[in-house]
């Protein structure tokens, strides 16, 4: 068996090659793949080669932890069923190609326990449910409460927005400095930082990935004020003492979504609270996988680019 998948052969070097796949085991379960999205976060850096140290780090490797697809054959061992759609957020089935995190291909084996079954309706809208787990993640921290102010529009923070309307929070805040990404706000106010002169924030979550941020944040928190690091930054965080020890400042950091995160926003999802609308603005078939990597990358307009594997049978 073997599968079409995207490999970072180097930084900013794409190629679609056909990889060999172990036979599946008892447990396991085969996926085809029928869209998988590019994270403009983790993907981005490894496009780019400034990837900090992380495990399991290194060239060659098949990137995308946002798939969803159809189980096409199933172990005795497993529960699952021939035909569901599931996501699936990556997999390690390459061989000696790693896979970090192994979603972007056409087929992926994976144990069954990591392929959860999702609604029909939800479609390509599926590969929205690792961001959607990584934003819930932000506040089932014990004492986590959701965040008045959110940096950063694109669609972690439109999902930490929805999330927090949703919980019954008060409508937090977005700080967005491009204006291209204003619109699509709904029930809560996305602006310019530069127009905003409130200096009382109690919970502030960054998710720009900006590594130079902090001190601009410590100034807009209240006393005993919490900032949350939900972004992924390639430099070094640091900050001005003063500024933080006048305020007595928090710092928290969010890593990575946990299996109830997932499972909570999957409840969300099918009670009609969360919705996953409007975040996915461009498509291109796998095929084209560079140049969509390219726009993913390049393009501020692009909110979020999936793969559609569909046509490389």
């Amino acid at each position: 068996m073997d599968t079409l998948a995207v490999v970072l052969e180097r930084p900013e070097h794409l190629a679609l090659r056909s990889l060999p796949l172990a036979p599946p085991r008892a447990d396991e379960v085969v996926v085809d793949v029928e869209w998988s999205g590019i994270s403009t976060g983790t993907e981005r850096l490894l496009w780019s080669g400034r990837m900090p140290p992380f495990p399991g780090m290194g060239y060659p490797l098949v990137p995308g932890y946002e798939s969803v697809g159809r189980v096409s054959a199933a172990g005795p061992d497993s529960t699952a069923r021939v035909g569901e759609r599931v996501f699936v957020p990556g997999a390690r089935c390459f061989g000696e190609v790693r896979g970090l995190f192994g979603g972007a291909a056409e087929r992926l084996i994976v144990p069954a326990d990591k392929a959860m079954p999702i609604d029909e309706a939800l479609g390509e809208r599926g590969v929205l449910m690792a961001l959607a787990a990584t934003a819930y993640h932000v506040t089932a921290a014990p004492a986590a409460v959701h965040p008045q102010l959110i940096v950063g529009h694109g669609v972690l923070g439109r999902l930490l927005a929805r999330l927090a309307l949703a919980a019954g929070a008060p409508p937090p805040v977005v700080w967005e400095s491009n204006p291209a990404r204003r619109d699509g706000a709904d029930g809560y106010a996305v602006i310019d930082p530069a127009s905003d002169d409130r200096r009382d924030y109690g919970v502030v979550c960054d998710v720009s990935g900006d590594a130079a941020i902090l001190d601009t944040l410590i100034g807009r928190l209240a006393p005993g004020g919490e900032i949350v690091l939900a972004g992924f930054y390639s430099e070094r965080v640091g900050f001005d003492f003063p500024g933080a020890f006048m305020r007595e400042a928090r710092l928290r950091v969010a890593a990575e979504w946990r299996e109830p995160d997932l499972r909570a926003v999957k409840a969300l999802i099918e009670e009609g609270r969360l919705s996953l609308d409007g975040l996915i603005t461009h498509r291109h078939a796998a095929r084209q996988a560079e140049q969509a990597y390219r726009t993913a990358f390049g393009d501020p307009a692009c909110l979020k680019m999936i793969l559609d594997w569909r046509d490389c049978a």
